[in-house]
């Protein structure tokens, strides 16, 4: 049963136990709407008492009918909070722990309602690029005040219930409980007291007015435009508060019905409901069940005190993980924890970080010289130079060092993980955390799967990350992973564009407009120039028939490797991020376009999005044929968390989805046209290709 029902004395009681977090699933809304009729045909049952098992009141819509037809099915929440305000006997909701959405939806519309102190209290819709849909943005302004109400709405953040309680004039609380283990008794004497009035109060008669009126909700209108650039919802979500203040009750629920219905069906609505959901996707693998053991991880260990080394420590110092950093000397060694300290300042300075949590974190932290110390850490993460003898001398003495069971992870980015797993006894024990630079910033964590990696290892990882706050999605293993191997292919798109014509400049403020948080050559400057050489002299040596723009090896050359040299594509300020053009590096790509003996030619910012973007679609295809990804959205996390890409477009595979498959691969056999391309990788890969003529989708 997801809606339970006993009778208390003479209060009937109806539990939503829907786990985890009590969804308002068809089955659930079915079993409140027959409670709620069963409790009103019962002459003993004087009132009713709604509340939730576990722990939560409601966190709304059931994500397993997202999206389907179930969730509008009949009962939909509309009728069920229909038949809470008409019921005859008055109906209390009892709330604790999670109230979110929905769940806050089907609270307003009972005749009373007691919180526990503590209650998460949000309506989140905004963050899927939708607005509450069962009245919220009619019955919270009434409830709690208009600008508190609408503030909710538009930020989607949680608030706790003793806050919102202190609120001047609030009826959202009729009463708060003392303690989230007394709400029971509490409702319950609370549902007896009440039990006898008459009329029942209902949200949707209460007065809504602004003092300030349209004044007040054009400036509301100008702040959420300067904050919600790119996403429709929050300035609608303004239109619908404002409709509450305008006239009828119904008038208003008919203006937020039609808002909610219009923006479903946005591209951008869709784009946040497919991250909503693949996000959870991604931490489920296949072949490995939820129930796998996992290994306990108490203590982790950190090959390297540089920029990786210290951003993945403190991923694990702000756990509450004991880390202990080794390098090879002590200069290396002192220069990284200084470096974590320095980070830790800055949070403390701006507010971000408590005194006692630096402290505490920076207590966790110790460091050696030694291998032979890090032989009782649980976990050891190398972040070494991208060199695959560097990684064999470090997994060799790993090997030595730790203890059985100990898991044995690489930070390679691009590496063949099984190479470095056959330098142990222990291959089940090796996997790859291929964390993204800075690693103590980004959310993005490829867990790389060798061919021997043991599941329970798999299991472990990926609840880790859980812990560390990361985004983490599995990849199998081929040169560059997921991420790497397709940014390859937008690295050579943007090279062959510099040869035809375009400027650094001109292609990163193209691919930026489109929405990416920077454009490859500003992106390559971060990562350093001389990274992207390295793999280039690999990879092309080992194919020596890959056609590639070598413009990027002239800069290189030149010893302009970006950010970190105050040179790369653009001119660096010291202690500024911002590019500046350097009109030497643009006569470079000029002298070598006339040396190929190339015509420049006028390329649309159109061409510049569709190359870069469709480049990353096709590789992506290959990706998920080799088994490298094991679904699309897969892919669109990567690249959403990892590399930038415009979170309202919803990742490469959602934006081709939403293109039309068929559309991106007329696109693609134009660019095989173009001598100066690459008309073999412009061949759909095959998947891609099917799916198109069949007129599917990635996703």
């Amino acid at each position: 049963m997801t809606a339970e029902y006993k009778v208390d004395g003479a209060i009937a009681v109806i539990t939503l136990n829907n786990p985890p977090v009590n969804g308002l699933g068809l089955a659930t809304r079915q079993g409140i709407t027959d409670a709620l009729a069963k409790a009103n045909a019962d002459a003993a049952v004087k009132a009713i008492v709604i509340t939730g098992a576990g722990k939560a009141f409601s966190g709304g819509a059931d994500i397993k009918e997202f999206g389907s037809p179930k969730a509008m099915q009949e009962p939909n929440l509309l009728s069920v909070i229909l038949a809470i305000e008409n019921s005859a006997k008055p109906v209390l909701a009892a709330i604790h722990t999670v109230c979110m959405g929905g769940g806050l939806e089907l609270a307003l519309g009972c005749h009373y309602r007691i919180a526990a102190p503590g209650t998460s209290v949000a309506l989140p819709e905004v963050k899927l690029g939708l607005l509450p849909g069962a009245g919220g943005t009619q019955r919270l302004p009434r409830a709690l005040g208009v600008e508190p109400a609408l503030n909710m709405i538009v930020s989607g953040e949680p608030v706790k219930s003793e806050m919102l309680a202190l609120l001047p004039g609030q009826k959202l609380f009729d009463k708060m409980a003392a303690s989230a283990e007394s709400l029971a008794a509490e409702a319950l004497a609370f549902a007896a007291e009440v039990a006898a009035q008459r009329p029942l109060p209902l949200v949707r008669n209460l007065p809504c007015k602004h003092p300030q009126g349209d004044a007040y909700f054009q400036f509301a209108r100008n702040m959420v435009k300067g904050m919600s650039k790119n996403f429709p919802a929050p300035g609608k979500c303004v239109d619908a508060v404002q409709a509450a203040t305008k006239g009828k009750f119904e008038a208003g629920m008919s203006t937020e019905r039609e808002i909610f219905i219009n923006l479903m069906w946005t591209p951008e609505s869709k784009a946040l409901r497919h991250i909503f959901l693949a996000e959870r996707a991604a931490s489920k693998i296949p072949d490995v069940p939820a129930d796998t053991p996992q290994r306990a991880i108490d203590a982790v260990a950190v090959i390297g005190a540089g920029t990786m080394g210290g951003g993945i420590a403190m991923n694990f110092l702000n756990a509450g993980i004991p880390v202990k950093i080794l390098e090879m000397k002590q200069e290396a060694l002192d220069r990284g924890v200084a470096t974590i300290r320095k980070n830790y300042e800055a949070q403390v300075k701006k507010g971000k970080l408590k005194q006692d949590k630096y402290e505490q974190r920076m207590s966790l932290l110790s460091t050696t010289l030694s291998y032979a110390d890090l032989k009782d850490a649980d976990m050891v993460i190398e972040a070494v130079f991208e060199e695959i003898g560097v990684k064999e001398a470090v997994f060799k003495e790993l090997d030595r060092v730790m203890k059985p069971g100990a898991i044995l992870a690489s930070n390679t980015s691009t590496l063949d993980l099984n190479k470095i797993a056959s330098f142990t006894q222990r291959p089940q024990d090796v996997v790859g955390l291929h964390f993204f630079s800075p690693a103590n910033v980004m959310k993005l964590l490829e867990v790389v799967r060798g061919a021997k990696t043991a599941k329970d290892v798999m299991a472990t990882v990926m609840s880790l990350a859980k812990k560390i706050k990361k985004t983490a999605v599995v990849s199998g293993v081929c040169d560059g992973f997921i991420g790497n191997r397709m940014i390859e292919q937008y690295g050579r798109q943007g090279g062959f564009l510099l040869d035809e014509g375009c400027t650094p400049a001109q292609v990163d403020k193209a691919i930026e407009k489109f929405g990416f948080a920077m454009g490859p050559f500003r992106m390559s400057d971060l990562a350093g120039n001389d990274i992207g050489w390295a793999i280039r002299k690999r990879r092309y040596l080992e194919k020596p028939d890959m056609k590639y723009s070598k413009t990027a090896d002239l800069l290189c050359e030149k010893g302009r490797f970006g950010q970190k040299t105050g040179a790369g594509w653009y001119d660096y300020v010291p202690g500024k991020r911002d590019a500046i053009p350097n009109a030497e590096v643009v006569k470079m790509i000029e002298e070598h376009r006339k040396a190929l003996g190339i015509t420049p030619r006028k390329i649309s910012d159109e061409e510049i999005v569709q190359r870069l973007v469709y480049s990353l679609v096709n590789e992506a295809a290959h990706i998920l044929e080799d088994g490298i990804a094991s679904k699309a959205s897969d892919i669109d996390m990567v690249y959403l968390m990892g590399y930038g890409f415009p979170i309202y477009r919803g990742g490469p595979m959602n934006y081709a989805d939403q293109v039309g498959l068929f559309n991106v691969v007329q696109a693609m056999s134009r660019f095989a046209q173009n001598p100066l391309d690459d008309a073999k990788f412009w061949q759909p890969a095959p998947l891609l290709a099917r799916l198109a003529a069949e007129g599917k989708t990635f996703n």
